[in-house]
């Protein structure tokens, strides 16, 4: 099939699912495709899973009569049915939507105000503050934008109790006036893949897609909760995030497939599929010959679904105290899946996550043209001490991470230290070794650019630790690369649950 261009629609919600949604993005503009992110929120701005903000480019609404050759659903959480559990204090802190099935939750104030949680399931704490607040959290970061007071502090999977660093002091540290008093209370949980689903315009648009016999796509829950829910997926074979197979079963033939097409409709499973999925879905719009060009480039693992391995020289411990800071720079021209996967996956392992923007803006372009917004900029970014600073790559983002004279200083300071930090992509050939943080070290880039580093021993590695050193090669290998920092950080254990969750990893 000629590379004529192809209009694609992929439809975002606060709650979407950030690794999936951005790499379908990135992979089909990568193709060539004309890709529209809608917003199915009354606003471009969505708060999507593990504290990610991406802004759209136009609101479902502007899209319903534009005609797409691909539809395709992000998969998001899935908020829990269930009884409610609130505080009883005075004024209540939270509400809590807990199936008893995933735990039950406790949180109390102590003497400063914070919040202590036990035993949280995938839900957020929301609480209200009288103005605007970006405010990281041990287990992920409390934001609001500037039209609303609604601040969501999300938690996910907490095992035992945790303090965030939200609390009274704290905002009254960074000037911002506010009293016990001012807390109220509002409902927490993230709208699910329901959110796309019970938007009628979108609706209507995937009908009529599948009735004009164009193609429509899912993954995660969407398949299930989304397309089988539309009746789009009768007698049709499909598969979807495990969780879901069993309410699939009742609309679709169900697979087990990481990757299923049947006729105009292609399924997949979860973040750890997106990239397989997104390729899938270039090769049914332009070609083989074009799926196998935009593959390439993305260093893709040849073994999907296997264990990952990472080569370490000269092993050392990655230490902190209480919860691992961790800053992710993030500039114009920056690789959105990158950037996305890194923020996604550390804040799942429970790392306090920073994304700072090294511009004088918080909402970035990235390089494939996805809208990201940071929670702070990297001059007030700067001001904190981090147990890791990991650079996500993207040519002009890596360029503009060079040539920010407040970045480089802390790089430094953080290798003088010897702290762990680490890059992917460009940003080794680009930042750490022009600005001799690669001497006497061995490391890895995107293979166009190995030719820049000074030792070019251990290029063809796929993730590289040398001591407190990490380094790796491109989209295709930043799930690895972002496992190999948590399994430094938290062990192997953890990071083969989350790469499990996320179906990297078989289960």
């Amino acid at each position: 099939m000629a590379s004529a261009t192809r209009k694609v629609l992929v439809p975002i919600a606060n709650g979407t699912e950030p690794i999936e949604a951005v790499i379908t993005i990135d992979v089909l503009r990568r193709a060539g495709a004309e890709v529209t992110v809608a917003s199915v929120e009354k606003q471009l701005r969505v708060d999507a899973c593990y504290g990610m903000k991406i802004v759209a480019d136009a609101l479902i609404s502007d899209c319903a009569d534009t005609v797409f050759d691909l539809i395709s659903l992000p998969g998001e959480r899935k908020e829990i049915d269930g009884p409610t559990v609130t505080s009883t204090l005075r004024p209540p802190v939270a509400q809590y939507p807990v199936k008893t099935a995933t735990g039950a939750i406790s949180e109390k104030w102590s003497s400063n105000g914070q919040v202590v949680a036990r035993r949280v399931s995938t839900h957020p704490t929301t609480v209200s503050v009288s103005r605007r607040l970006i405010q990281p959290c041990p287990y992920g970061v409390a934001s609001s934008s500037s039209s609303t007071t609604d601040v969501s502090i999300q938690a996910w999977r907490l095992s035992e109790a945790t303090v965030p660093s939200f609390s009274i002091e704290g905002l009254r540290a960074r000037s911002i006036a506010v009293a016990r008093g001012d807390l109220h209370p509002s409902k927490g949980g993230i709208p699910g893949a329901a959110s796309l689903r019970d938007c009628k315009i979108l609706e209507s648009m995937v009908n009529k897609q599948a009735a004009d016999g164009r193609f429509y796509a899912a993954i995660c829950a969407a398949p299930a909760v989304a397309l089988g829910s539309w009746g789009l997926l009768k007698e049709k074979k499909a598969t979807c995030y495990p969780s879901f197979m069993e309410q699939l079963s009742s609309s679709a033939i169900t697979v087990e497939s990481r990757v299923q097409q049947d006729g105009k409709v292609v399924t997949s499973r979860g973040p750890g599929t997106a990239m397989e999925f997104s390729v899938v879905l270039v090769e049914q719009l332009f070609g083989k010959d074009k799926a196998d060009e935009v593959s390439g480039p993305l260093v893709m693992r040849p073994n999907h679904g296997d264990e990952y391995n990472l080569l370490e020289l000269n092993p050392m411990a990655w230490t902190f105290d209480n919860c691992p800071k961790i800053l992710v720079p993030i500039a114009d021209g920056t690789e959105e899946m990158e950037a996305t996967i890194l923020i996604d996956v550390l804040r799942r392992a429970k790392a306090e996550v920073v994304v700072a923007s090294v511009g004088d803006k918080l909402e970035i372009l990235a390089s494939r043209k996805v809208k990201l917004e940071a929670d702070m900029l990297l001059e007030e970014a700067v001001k904190l001490s981090y147990d890791l600073i990991v650079l996500p790559g993207g040519l002009r983002g890596a360029q503009a991470f060079s040539n920010s004279e407040q970045l480089v200083n802390l790089l430094k300071k953080q290798r003088e230290a010897n702290r762990p930090h680490g890059a992917i992509c460009a940003s080794p050939a680009h930042v750490l070794e022009p600005h001799g943080l690669l001497n006497g070290k061995k490391a890895t880039a995107f293979p166009p650019m190995c030719d820049k580093l000074s030792d070019k021993s251990e290029v063809e590695n796929r993730v590289v630790v040398d001591g407190n050193l990490i380094t790796s090669r491109g989209p295709g290998t930043c799930l690895e690369f972002s496992l190999a920092i948590v399994e430094k950080l938290f062990g192997r254990k953890k990071a083969l649950e989350i790469a499990k969750t996320i179906l990297f990893v078989r289960p």
